[in-house]
């Protein structure tokens, strides 16, 4: 049941489109938010409040510097909700139809 939980968590996290801007912005380095609300047009309040989801969920991590906050994307999180994914739906394999096909 954990597995499902956090499947569901990463989804919500991974639901909004701001959510997934930001972690394209950070994905291969770091950013201040002041950086990221500039970059994407969004208010520093508004960035903020998607990069506490992004860290409490693990797809994001901080690092200070000095008086900086400095944020990056953690791929490893991301490869687990798709592993998580492929568990939960599975590859039907070769000759398999979806049930939303028609069948004559």
């Amino acid at each position: 049941m954990a597995d499902a939980e956090d499947l569901d968590e990463l989804l919500r996290a991974m639901a909004s489109a701001q959510r997934r801007s930001i972690l394209q912005h950070v994905w291969a380095s770091e950013r201040g938010a002041g950086e990221l609300a500039d970059r994407l047009g969004l208010a520093p309040a508004s960035v903020s409040e998607h990069l506490k989801v992004l860290r409490k969920i693990g797809l994001v991590a901080v690092r200070v510097d000095g008086t900086y906050r400095l944020y990056q994307a953690r791929p490893e999180r991301l490869s687990e909700l798709l592993r998580l994914l492929a568990q939960t739906f599975p590859d039907p394999g070769p000759g398999s139809t979806s049930s939303s096909e028609e069948t004559t």
